[in-house]
């Protein structure tokens, strides 16, 4: 590891040579460098993207709470010069965003065929059965280990949040409530044995300290096991503009390059990819023991670090242009919400997701442009978005006012939300999908 982090602090100084170029000016000119350093390899950072100062996305508010002083923080996203990974700085600690969270991923259907489908997979792939060992990650409400507990194969769950924790305790998938690191893989590695298959599903990004994360999936694996890890695609973040897709809940955001590096530097050897519809594009990374000869490499994967790389992905330049088509697309959703306004239509919101918080706070976006917002999760009915304070009711309530505009926030679930709603066409409804640019489906 020490020799990593010399190489990487050499080429941090190469490339900040390199950054005099005139063709790179516009990524740093108008940002100092940070004075932070990369989670990863400790290398140099400099500004990306900025969207202001936001609450935590996921911290939604009673009424009682909607007087009172409510935590803003910088998001800003910065780029390693060496190894790329794009990051926003630590300003609040897991526990406090963690402990008890918002989410439940058992709300979404489409997420449920997503969860069911993998499981489905991976047990014919790898042959699991009773015999088998299979630990998740950030597992949530069990919305997925129910599926492999259904098949008789031993499945532990993982996850920080008590609250969610219990939810799936209900659907019979044991859960730890702990954070994943090297300690608690050794804990489990002593107690009960290495895993079969240890997945984790957009959890990779929310873990600053990443070289704990992935070392302790190294601790954990057997010899001859899998680790399968998904995460939205930084690629497609950028080239369908996802910035809603930054909070501070997320402190990472990974190409497969970058990934790559990440978990051959804890071992780890990247043998398949495959490319998935969910959060707007996805990607699901299948990682062995390096010196595990039983998983030869794919040709997947070589396809894809070539696309990668042709996209620009492996220098910096490529990432230069993303802040202003950002700032694009906040005027273009700011001119829809003005436009209908001053058209005297009504618009109101369609789910409370994290990405939503984000949009809207950063576009300045409030019950002056949208009425009200819906979710299908009991746990956010009667509270308040966080920064907006745009409140939150249930579906039903969409019935009741008949708005000409729905404002879909999970835009990555735009199909499913608009065969779900359909009937708001009924009187003349139509829908708004915000990202990549706002577009009116009638």
């Amino acid at each position: 590891m020490r020799t990593l982090f010399a190489d990487a602090r050499r080429r941090a100084r190469k490339l900040n040579d390199v950054l005099k170029a005139p063709d790179l000016m516009h990524l740093t000119a108008s940002v100092s460098p940070s004075t932070a350093t990369c989670r990863f390899c400790r290398g140099a950072l400099h500004s990306m993207v900025d969207l202001g100062m936001s609450p935590l996305c996921e911290s939604f508010l009673a009424a009682d709470q909607i007087n009172g002083m409510e935590p803003f923080y910088p998001l800003h996203v910065l780029i390693c010069d060496d190894c790329l990974l794009v990051q926003i700085e630590e300003y609040v600690r897991p526990a406090e965003i963690f402990t008890e969270y918002a989410y439940f991923s058992a709300y979404s259907s489409a997420w449920l065929k997503h969860a069911s489908n993998y499981v489905d997979a991976m047990t014919d792939r790898l042959a699991l059965g009773p015999s088998s060992r299979v630990v998740e990650l950030a597992s949530n409400d069990g919305y997925l280990l129910q599926y492999f507990v259904a098949k008789g194969i031993p499945a532990l769950g993982i996850d920080p949040a008590a609250n969610v924790a219990k939810a799936a305790e209900a659907r019979g998938v044991e859960t730890l409530v702990a954070f994943f690191d090297r300690d608690t893989a050794r804990r489990l590695r002593e107690d009960r044995g290495g895993a079969d298959l240890i997945l984790g599903n957009n959890v990779l990004a929310q873990v600053p300290d990443i070289n704990s994360f992935v070392g302790g999936i190294a601790i954990l694996l057997k010899a001859q096991g899998v680790a399968t890890i998904e995460f939205p695609h930084l690629m497609k973040l950028m080239q369908e503009n996802q910035f809603d897709t930054i909070y501070h809940e997320h402190f990472s955001y990974f190409s497969a390059l970058t990934a790559q590096r990440i978990f051959a530097a804890h071992g780890l050897r990247l043998f398949d990819v495959e490319e998935l519809w969910t959060h707007g594009g996805s990607l699901r990374l299948f990682l062995a023991h390096e010196d595990d000869t039983s998983h030869p490499t794919l040709p997947s994967v070589g396809a894809l670090l070539a696309r990668e790389k042709a996209a620009g992905l492996d220098g910096l330049p490529a990432y230069g242009a993303f802040a202003e088509q950002v700032r694009e697309t906040k005027r273009r959703i700011l001119e829809f919400l003005i436009g209908a306004k001053r058209d005297g239509k009504s618009v109101v919101g369609y789910g409370a997701p994290g990405k939503g918080n984000t949009l809207l706070n950063y576009c300045g976006v409030r019950t002056d442009f949208i009425d009200y917002t819906v979710d299908r999760n009991p746990y956010k009915h009667g509270r308040y978005l966080p920064g907006t304070h745009i409140p939150i009711f249930p579906p039903e309530r969409i019935h009741e006012t008949k708005p000409d505009y729905l404002f879909i926030l999970p835009w990555n679930l735009k199909d499913e939300i608009i065969q779900q709603m359909a009937e708001i066409r009924e009187w003349g409804g139509k829908f708004v999908v915000p990202i990549p640019v706002p577009t009116v489906y009638p």
